[in-house]
């Protein structure tokens, strides 16, 4: 049995769904700093029980999501960046910058 898989043929990936990144991992960070707050108070009781655990799961969630929310900012700035890029040398389909290559003025 060498080599002769019959499944299903393979097709071309989609292409990823841009949306409201930065404002969906800032929510998530929010909500688990909410859970995190909400929960200290009763740490006697998720302790007594052996659930002490979510409430540093939901701190670890909020500290991990302020990581998120400084990723996905600086992914959003060079997708801005990259595309503001591509419009200038749209703009300019012969190459050129405008200046006649001495000085840096036309």
């Amino acid at each position: 049995m060498t080599g002769s898989w019959t499944g299903t043929p393979r097709r071309a990936a989609p292409e990823p769904l841009e949306g409201p990144v930065v404002g969906t991992i800032t929510g998530g960070t929010i909500i688990w700093f909410a859970l995190f707050l909400l929960q200290l108070p009763f740490y006697g009781w998720f302790s007594d029980h052996g659930h002490a655990w979510w409430i540093w799961t939901c701190l670890a969630g909020g500290g991990l999501g302020l990581i998120g929310i400084w990723y996905v900012r600086g992914r959003d700035a060079a997708i801005k960046r990259a595309a503001a890029e591509a419009a200038d040398k749209a703009n300019k389909p012969d190459g050129t910058d405008g200046t006649d290559g001495t000085d840096g003025t036309p």
